[in-house]
């Protein structure tokens, strides 16, 4: 498994609601910005919030799995099982609205994880996860 950090950049309709869901209710440090874009450290990866006025919300596509409605596209960091369940709970004592609730999927099978999706206040989806066996992030 890489340990290198991944760089993404994702439109958002306003930089200051960004910077309530990324720095505020995630905890994620600031980085460089500007008038139109902002930096965060999310888990140690570069997460770039790019200011897009268009930006409208998106018709959410999913697709099947494991009995759920999975939003398609989405992104996420996989955590360690402790750090997801400190977010998780950090989550839902906000009151955030789940679009899948924290939960295990793939019960007992090969790839068994804990997940939750959410979306951020420009529509953009995310999706935590975590295995109690890392090992089985990759596993078929």
């Amino acid at each position: 498994m890489s340990l290198c950090p991944f760089h993404l950049a994702i439109p958002v309709h306003d930089l200051a609601a960004a910077r309530a869901f990324y720095g505020g209710l995630f905890g994620c440090p600031e980085g460089r910005s500007s008038s139109e874009w902002v930096d965060f450290d999310l888990f140690g990866h570069q997460l770039v919030a790019h200011l897009d006025r268009s930006r409208r919300a998106n018709v959410q596509t999913t697709n099947a799995v494991d009995g759920h409605d999975v939003p398609v596209p989405h992104f996420g960091v996989v955590l360690s099982w402790q750090a997801w369940h400190a977010l998780a709970d950090r989550l839902a004592e906000a009151g955030q609205c789940f679009v899948i609730e924290p939960g295990i999927r793939f019960r007992g099978q090969i790839g068994e994880q804990a997940t939750f999706f959410l979306y951020d206040p420009s529509g953009n989806a995310l999706e935590f996860k975590a295995f109690q066996d890392p090992g089985q992030l990759f596993a078929h």
